[in-house]
């Protein structure tokens, strides 16, 4: 049952949290809109695209820095009550620092579940309209995926290959396609000069087909100008988005990574990175309240201000760690596992000791 210290503890710990969060988000609105106008003006953006758009914005900037948000904002207002010295009359009282604790326990559980919600269903969504007018719009030029080269491993026993991939006019060119028998022997190989989806029709349509095949040592030929089939794949699989692992929720995302796994895509663990990366951030609301209360709840010389410039410095640090083994885990092999939980172990053994010095 929570008492009254609890309940304005925990009044305290939500209200700060969400003023800081309605204070800068429009901030970095008007900053992002300020840099992108000329762009926006020049590509004549609809009204109720932009409208969209930074709505979507809200929700993925929002999320993203809603650990930053969280420590900043305990570190504001648990100094403010280390300078009104209420801590101090708190502790006085009899109750144990742990037991101090429990309130900013209770609201990192009310955040943590938040976050996770938003990484899992309601970010997503918000993701797709957010990166699909960035590239519409604002980055107008820019490949949003690899489209040259592409390798693609359907099945155990099917490859197909394109060289070029035109994602607006669904188009692969110099298309082939090979079937292994389970001995690894070759059943066939076709190929074309382009692969196109007939949205109309529902078909894929080849162009100058050919089709080989070895039967008792000889090799038959088949070539046709032009084949209408089907094939058990999407013409968008053939090079997914490099944000597309940002658009799944959690059950998609999880699908997903099991069929880039099944056809070996290259990049996985930037997939791979980004479930763990969900995972993980609510488990960050706990660790930076605690190493918020642990600095704050002691009044300093300086006052709110040097807690606040420490607050800062911990969070830069905190998201320097995230970006050095996220990117260690996208292009050096490195495991996702471990660039995800190497940073939070840290933290938690800094909020740790922090805890203990200032229980004393």
């Amino acid at each position: 049952m929570l008492t009254i210290i609890d309940k304005y503890i925990l009044k305290r710990y939500l209200a700060t949290f969400f003023v800081m969060l309605m204070l800068f988000v429009p901030i970095g609105i008007m900053a992002n809109l300020a840099e992108q106008i000329g762009k926006m003006i020049d590509n004549e953006v609809p009204l109720a695209e932009i409208v969209v758009y930074y709505w979507n914005f809200t929700l993925v900037i929002g999320n993203i820095l809603f650990p930053i948000f969280l420590f900043l904002s305990v570190i504001f207002f648990t100094s403010i009550l280390a300078n009104n010295t209420e801590i101090v009359a708190i502790l006085s009282s009899g109750v144990s620092y742990g037991r101090f604790l429990r309130p900013y326990m209770i609201g990192a559980t009310i955040i943590a579940i938040i976050m996770f919600l938003m990484n899992m269903f309601i970010v997503p969504p918000a993701s797709v309209g957010y990166n699909e007018f960035k590239f519409k719009y604002l980055k107008r030029g820019k490949q949003d995926r690899v489209t040259t080269n592409i390798f693609n491993q359907l099945n155990e026993t099917d490859f197909i290959y394109v060289s070029r991939f035109d994602p607006a006019r669904q188009i692969g060119y110099n298309f082939s396609m090979e079937r292994f028998n389970e001995d690894n022997t070759l059943n066939f190989k076709m190929s074309a000069a382009n692969i196109r989806w007939v949205e109309s029709d529902s078909v894929y349509r080849l162009t100058s087909y050919t089709k080989r095949r070895l039967v008792n040592g000889i090799e038959q030929i088949e070539t046709k100008k032009r084949l209408d089939t089907i094939f058990n794949f999407k013409i968008d699989d053939l090079t997914p988005v490099s944000y597309i692992a940002e658009t799944k929720n959690m059950f998609e995302l999880n699908k997903f990574i099991e069929d880039q796994k099944r056809k070996g895509a290259s990049n996985i663990n930037s997939y791979v990175l980004v479930k763990y990366k969900r995972w993980a951030l609510p488990l960050a609301a706990y660790i930076l309240t605690i190493i918020a209360v642990a600095v704050s709840s002691v009044k300093r010389r300086g006052g709110m201000g040097v807690n606040l410039a420490f607050g800062i410095g911990v969070a830069f640090i905190y998201i320097f760690f995230d970006k050095v083994f996220g990117t260690l885990a996208e292009q050096s092999g490195f495991s996702p596992l471990l660039a995800v939980v190497i940073p939070n172990v840290l933290f938690g053994i800094i909020g740790f000791y922090l805890l203990q010095n200032a229980k004393r």
